[in-house]
């Protein structure tokens, strides 16, 4: 007889992740029934909350904000230790003293987006007028709602203009949507591992981990809170199917190749025999700890959604019309999720619009997930564009602190 394993359950408790859901370990904005998040879906979402973190001090004229948008799995704890998993923040290698964006010198707001499960409101989130967790109840959300929240988050802080958006990958589409949304509130943007919509392969793998959720008996079609059950099988099947994706073969093999895990022979089963499977059991199992499966499904659709050439007529450029933005476009050529190709067509749509563009393709053997990484040339380009810019915004001379 075969030995099969399944995917444990995961380490922390339910209400560890529903806690923070509606009571996040960070700053909230909360906004009432006279300022509704208009959704593109035709929904006014109203009352609604947006958790965010800060790092730095605002200069005196609000000229040194550097926004962060996360990617699909991210969260406002960008550079501070996640509440529930206990881990540094997810871009420390981006964020910190003496990083590109460094919190001696910018003032820099990281925001759950809307449809998240860290505090920003979401199918995870109470619905006040049920008192039971949303669920599919939710309202389907998209890309530009995220931004428009975000919008929203810094007219409350009281800032006109941004200095700069900064996103990889997910994030990178909302820095894209800020630009097209808001062009003369963002000074720069840093787009990075993105693309203008989401391609057909990508749809498909999202689908891929829609269904792995759904399938989970424990999904309970999207009722599992109330039903004190966690599809945390699914879940974790769509996390390492996504994982995968982040990658490249060439890393899997340097990390991996074939070696076996804690054996010398196979074991004739279906246990993880090689490390590589070990290694995505762990991201799997890691992962459920921390996010909420119906979010998964939400999020993942607002990225397929995606298109910002749709609302011109199918002409990219049209976007960027008259644009002021400075933009600088980072790719990495072992991205084969948002491959080169993609960052190509937004720099040659921004020069049809006369805009200020500066693209780089960085070469590295790390996929898509480089952008998380350290990886030295990628993190020059970020601090010489950002240097650059905050010399033409005056930012030096004005001596922010």
């Amino acid at each position: 007889m075969s030995n099969v394993r399944p995917i444990p359950s995961p380490q922390t408790p339910s209400d560890d992740r529903a806690h923070e859901a509606d009571h996040p370990s960070s700053l909230v904005a909360k906004f009432g029934l006279d300022q509704p998040l208009k959704l593109d879906c035709g929904v006014d979402l109203a009352p609604f909350q947006i958790a965010y973190q800060t790092y730095g001090q605002l200069n005196a004229d609000r000229s040194n904000t550097i926004l962060i948008c996360h990617a699909l799995t991210g969260d406002q704890h960008v550079n501070n230790t996640h509440p529930v998993t206990g881990k540094p923040g997810w871009w420390d290698t981006m964020v910190g003293a003496g990083k590109p964006i460094d919190p001696e010198q910018y003032f820099i707001i990281c925001s759950n987006v809307i449809g998240g499960c860290m505090g920003s409101t979401g199918p995870a989130s109470l619905n006040p007028a049920t008192g039971k967790v949303w669920g599919l109840d939710f309202p389907i959300i998209t890309i530009p709602d995220m931004v428009r929240a975000q919008a929203m988050l810094i007219d409350r802080l009281g800032i006109a203009t941004l200095f700069c958006v900064v996103g990889g990958s997910m994030g990178g589409m909302q820095v894209l949507q800020w630009t097209a949304a808001y062009p003369e509130r963002v000074f720069s943007t840093l787009a990075i591992a993105c693309s203008t919509r989401h391609s057909a392969q990508n749809i498909a793998f999202h689908e891929l981990g829609r269904q792995a959720v759904m399938a989970d008996p424990d999904w309970r079609g999207g009722r599992y809170v109330d039903e004190d059950t966690h599809p945390h099988r699914g879940l974790a099947v769509a996390r390492m199917a996504a994982h995968i994706t982040y990658l490249s073969d060439a890393a899997l093999h340097r990390k991996f190749g074939r070696r076996m895990q804690d054996r010398e022979l196979p074991t004739f089963s279906f246990d993880a025999d090689f490390q590589v499977e070990s290694y995505l059991r762990y991201q799997g199992s890691s992962f459920v700890e921390r996010f909420d499966a119906n979010s998964y499904l939400y999020l993942t659709r607002a990225m397929d959604y995606f298109d910002i050439a749709a609302d011109h007529n199918g002409v990219l450029a049209k976007a960027f019309t008259g644009i002021k933005t400075r933009f600088c476009v980072v790719s990495f050529t072992s991205d084969w999720l948002f491959p080169t190709s993609e960052s190509r067509a937004l720099v040659h749509a921004l020069n049809a619009s006369s805009a200020r563009v500066s693209f780089a393709e960085i070469e590295t053997d790390r996929g898509h997930d480089a952008f998380l990484l350290d990886v030295p040339e990628f993190l020059e380009i970020s601090r010489a564009f950002l240097q650059a810019a905050g010399k033409a915004r005056g930012l030096k001379d004005e001596g922010q602190s």
